[in-house]
C-alpha cells in the first residue's frame, strides 16, 4: 500500500512542475510535467520570438519622444554683464515678470530652468525670492500659462502655446 501511495505522490508532484522567469518587462511561466516543461524551455527562444512578433502588432505605431537638453547653470562672475538676459519693464507682480521674461526671444528660444529665470529676474533688479518664484511658476503651470516638465537638470519652463480665439464657425 505504501508503494502505491508513494507512486501517486510522485506522479502528482511530477505533473505540477512549474518554471517562471522574468526578464525586463516580460514574464513567462510554464507549467506541466517536468518533461513537458523541460521540452518547452528548449523551444523557448522560438516561442519568445513568436510572442514578440505578436506583441509588435499591438503596440502603437507612432511614438513621440521629446528630448530637452539643458545646460547646467553656471555661476557668473558678479561684474559680468547681464546683457544675455532680457530687459523687461517694471512688472506689477512676480507672475507678470515671469510671463514678460518668457515672452522675450530669450524665453522662447528654449525651455528655461528655475536658476536661469532667477538670474533673469535678478538681472532686471527685481527682488523676488526663490520660494516666491517657485510658487509663481507652479501656479502659472497649473493655469496652463506655462508648460513645465522635468529634465535631468530639474524642471524647465516655457511659455505655453495659446490657442486661437477664433472658432472655425466664424
Amino acid at each position: 500500500m505504501s508503494k502505491k501511495l508513494d507512486k501517486e505522490n510522485w506522479e502528482k508532484r511530477d505533473s505540477s512542475f512549474a518554471f517562471r522567469v522574468k526578464i525586463g518587462d516580460y514574464e513567462v511561466e510554464i507549467r506541466g510535467t517536468h518533461e513537458e516543461v523541460t521540452k518547452t524551455i528548449e523551444n523557448l527562444p522560438a516561442l519568445v520570438m513568436n510572442v514578440h512578433k505578436a506583441m509588435e502588432n499591438v503596440k502603437p505605431k507612432t511614438v513621440a519622444t521629446l528630448t530637452v537638453k539643458t545646460e547646467p547653470a553656471t555661476k557668473e562672475e558678479p561684474d559680468a554683464p547681464s546683457k544675455s538676459y532680457p530687459k523687461i519693464t517694471a512688472p506689477a507682480s512676480c507672475a507678470v515678470a515671469v510671463m514678460r521674461i518668457l515672452e522675450t526671444d530669450w524665453g522662447k528660444w528654449r525651455p528655461r530652468t528655475v536658476d536661469e529665470l532667477k538670474d533673469a529676474v535678478k538681472a532686471n533688479d527685481l527682488k523676488y525670492g526663490s520660494r516666491e518664484l517657485a510658487d509663481t511658476l507652479n501656479k502659472l503651470s497649473e493655469k496652463g500659462a506655462v508648460r513645465r516638465w522635468n529634465t535631468n537638470t530639474g524642471f524647465v519652463y516655457i511659455l505655453a502655446e495659446r490657442k486661437s480665439s477664433r472658432s472655425g464657425d466664424e
